[in-house]
């Protein structure tokens, strides 16, 4: 293990009345948008992790002027799509494959090029599914062998719009080239094997652009512009995650977390939960920025295995590392299918909680797109989360039920999503500390 480590203890019932940060994909989103629309929008509930900031840095680089007047709060003077100048390095997107892949939509149809880098964990991973469909607009893209970044894209490349249907569902991809057809001569429409979060939809609309969308599909044409508009941020579920399955797990405990985040394309965590026995309610549900939200209420529960449904997987892609921690500690065996693309996030995540997850005492059978995780009694020891930020606050949950401590390695790129993870854990019950 490298890194900075944590070690988590075993915690009586939690309690709290909590906001997690603000919506990462959104962040990421309302930067961009607002970076290419006519005049200054403000954005509220920012998130202040280093992937978000990174993003900000970067449309700073391409001559967008960003204030802070305070914190989780920007206001962006946006340039217009066609006012971005030439950076004068390379654009460094840390540990964010969302931001990358963004990226690549808007720097494709730009006048000047572009080089995109990454930390070694973001430039181990694949970019073509994005690159591929991107270069088939006309865009002009230079990738490392493998199609890992660093990326070089090449400016003054007239793009045209393209019906294009995605292999594997990822709203990365889709939201790539619907930012690229901004650009595009013509009609660019994005179908997917499996409805995918809406977020950039959304959010064009928002800013003005009209844009047709339903589950699975989405349709725009360039030639227009965005208007300046403010955004207030909700909070992120994949942050709420943590805590949701810590409340379950944990007897005793009761928790609600505020103005959760609860797009219909996020939350297949919720459902998978719910039908494990979990007992989460909603209150107050409202609209905050476009987006829906609620209160979310979740006590403790006694979890059964499932066999997680297919259809739930896009909705929950990020969130398997917390769902294992649940799986772990139900009474069955739970079974994953379907979800492939765990292998090709900021670690193989599949292999990594199955070693985790074994080296505290649960059975854990992999396969190519998923696994089989037989509930039992979590024991102390040590797990490796492979700088992956979701993998270290998961095994931060299964500490709190664990039979003794258990340490975890290299949790350092925690704070590109979730850099107070550690004080609000503290704050509800968990014992969490910093090595």
């Amino acid at each position: 293990m490298s890194g900075l480590a944590w070690t988590s203890a075993p915690a009586p019932a939690l309690a709290g009345d909590i906001a997690v940060p603000g919506d990462k994909s959104i962040s990421h989103r309302a930067i961009m948008l607002a970076a290419l629309a006519q005049g200054p929008s403000q954005i509220d509930g920012f998130l202040e992790g280093e992937d978000t900031r990174a993003t900000a840095r970067i449309f700073a680089d391409l001559g967008v002027r960003i204030e802070t007047p305070s914190a989780s709060r920007r206001v962006v003077h946006g340039v217009g799509l066609h006012g971005l100048r030439e950076a004068a390095q390379p654009l460094d997107c840390g540990n964010s494959g969302t931001g990358m892949r963004l990226l690549c939509g808007v720097l494709a149809g730009q006048a000047f090029g572009s080089s995109l880098v990454g930390d070694e964990s973001l430039s181990r991973r694949p970019m073509r599914r994005v690159t591929e469909p991107l270069i088939a607009m006309g865009a002009q893209i230079q990738a490392q062998e493998g199609g890992v970044p660093p990326l070089r894209i090449a400016g003054g490349h007239r793009l045209r719009g393209i019906h294009y249907t995605t292999p594997v569902a990822s709203a990365q991809v889709k939201s790539a080239l619907l930012l690229a057809g901004l650009y595009a001569d013509g009609e660019t429409e994005v179908r997917e094997p499996h409805p995918t979060r809406d977020y950039t939809e959304r959010m064009l609309a928002a800013f003005g652009w009209p844009i047709a969308f339903e589950p699975g599909r989405a349709r725009l044409a360039g030639g227009r512009r965005l208007q300046a508009t403010d955004v207030m941020v909700p909070a992120d579920f994949s942050s709420a995650a943590f805590f949701l399955v810590a409340a379950t797990i944990v007897p005793g405990s009761r928790l609600l977390l505020r103005a959760v985040g609860l797009n219909p394309r996020r939350t297949g965590l919720l459902r998978a939960l719910r039908l494990m026995g979990a007992n989460i309610r909603e209150h107050a549900p409202r609209e905050l920025g476009g987006e829906p939200v609620a209160d979310l209420e979740v006590r403790h529960a006694r979890l059964r295995g499932i066999d997680v449904p297919v259809e739930l997987v896009p909705d929950m892609i990020d969130e398997f590392p917390a769902l294992f921690i649940a799986a772990a500690v139900a009474d069955g065996t739970t079974r994953v299918r379907g979800a492939a693309e765990l292998r090709v996030k900021e670690s193989d995540r599949l292999a990594v909680m199955a070693t985790g997850l074994r080296r505290l005492g649960i059975a854990v059978e992999e396969t190519p797109d998923g696994a089989a995780i037989a509930g039992g009694r979590l024991a102390g020891g040590a797990v490796d989360s492979a700088g992956d930020h979701r993998i270290a606050m998961s095994f931060a949950v299964a500490g709190a039920v664990a039979a003794g401590p258990v340490r975890i390695g290299d949790c350092a790129n925690v704070a590109t999503s979730f850099p107070g993870f550690v004080d609000l854990a503290r704050a509800i019950g968990l014992a969490v500390a910093e090595d």
